[in-house]
């Protein structure tokens, strides 16, 4: 018992560190990708500082390393039982009468609290410079006509362009509370801001309540204040808008900018709000899922890497594992697809691709054991 837990022990080791290297090395790749690509964009804005390429891709590391992480310990889970393989360990290790469930217990388990490490700890760090990066990419590469969104903590705020009292003015629109009812984007606790193009107050209008539609604000109960005069009571007031119903729904907080913690409070204010939660409930569940497609990948390395050397088809086994991780991504982007558009619950879209690989797994160290 004492010879399988140091043997277990020791191939965890071995598993971790072959892991955690895949895992650099492939971060560490997309992150230069990236960088090349934003270096591309960045090429037509003269007036952007390079130093901001550096900026954004670093700030992307994490969230490279939580989207590569189910493959980087396929692959190194497979290089590590390769080479087990290779120099005989394992032979000698079965040959003791230690089965393969005994010491692939260690490496599963590292896999695991590997993928828990992940989504507890990394997921907030992730949604945290994710969430800056967007920030910077929005403020200095996109091209957004002078228009801002931001929806967060149950309120609004909005930067569109007005001209209608000084050409090239901008409004800013505050509303305290916001909901969706039958289609129609309502909004109350309003205060609107109408700036001069150098930014300076020119009226401030106060709403009990408004909606959105036909392309304008229409507003209820509202007042006007003007610098040094006495607020004047308007009763109906409409005022132009650049927004669609649309492009609120596409402007609430992106899933990858919040973090596994964050994630329940935000899908919760969704529902009150009446907006769609499938996009967030997909990454919620995503992220729970994402040990035990650790624990998956770790079992389906082992399974296709695990081969004696001297019996040949080595690297066929291997490419035959790499393949079958590139299968079930696939499988998880297909299932994702049906998940957005509503076709499967998103529990089931993001559980049955995981479900589908420890079957597979599972299979294959049984014909591998007792075949």
């Amino acid at each position: 018992m004492n010879f399988a837990l140091t043997l277990s022990l020791y191939i965890a080791r071995q598993f971790t560190g072959a892991t955690l290297a895949v895992i650099a090395f492939l971060t560490g790749l997309i992150t230069m990708f990236d960088f090349i690509d934003l270096l591309r964009r960045v090429s037509t804005r003269p007036n952007v500082p390079t130093s901001l390429v550096s900026q954004i891709a670093f700030l992307h590391i994490p969230f490279a390393c939580l989207e590569i992480l189910p493959f980087g310990v396929l692959l190194g889970g497979i290089l590590c039982f390769w080479r087990l393989a290779r120099s005989s360990e394992l032979v000698v290790a079965r040959a003791a009468g230690i089965s393969a469930w005994q010491f692939l217990a260690g490496p599963v388990i590292c896999a695991v609290l590997i993928g828990a490490m992940a989504t507890t700890c990394v997921s907030p760090l992730s949604s945290v410079m994710y969430r800056r990066a967007e920030a910077l990419d929005r403020q200095y590469l996109r091209d957004n006509n002078g228009k801002s969104l931001n929806l967060s903590g149950g309120t609004l705020w909005l930067r569109q362009g007005d001209n209608g009292l000084v050409d090239h003015g901008v409004d800013i629109i505050h509303a305290r509370q916001v909901r969706l009812n039958g289609g129609v984007l309502h909004i109350g606790g309003i205060t609107i801001f109408r700036l001069g193009p150098d930014d300076g107050l020119l009226t401030r209008i106060e709403a009990q309540s408004g909606y959105l539609g036909g392309g304008r604000w229409i507003l209820e109960g509202a007042r006007m204040l003007r610098p040094d005069e006495m607020p004047s009571d308007m009763g109906r007031f409409t005022l132009h808008a650049d927004l669609t119903l649309a492009g609120v729904e596409e402007s609430f907080a992106s899933p990858d900018t919040l973090s596994v913690w964050a994630l329940p409070g935000f899908i919760r204010q969704l529902n009150r709000s009446g907006f769609s939660t499938i996009r967030h409930r997909l990454h919620f569940q995503s992220l729970l899922t994402l040990p035990v497609l650790s624990g998956t990948m770790a079992l389906v390395a082992a399974g296709f890497s695990m081969r004696p050397a001297r019996r040949g088809g080595v690297i066929r086994m291997i490419s035959s594992g790499v393949a079958a991780g590139f299968a079930l991504f696939a499988l998880s982007k297909i299932a994702a697809q049906f998940g957005e558009t509503g076709t499967l619950p998103p529990v089931l879209a993001a559980w049955a691709p995981t479900g589908a690989g420890l079957c597979l797994a599972v299979t294959l160290l049984l014909h591998l054991e007792d075949g």
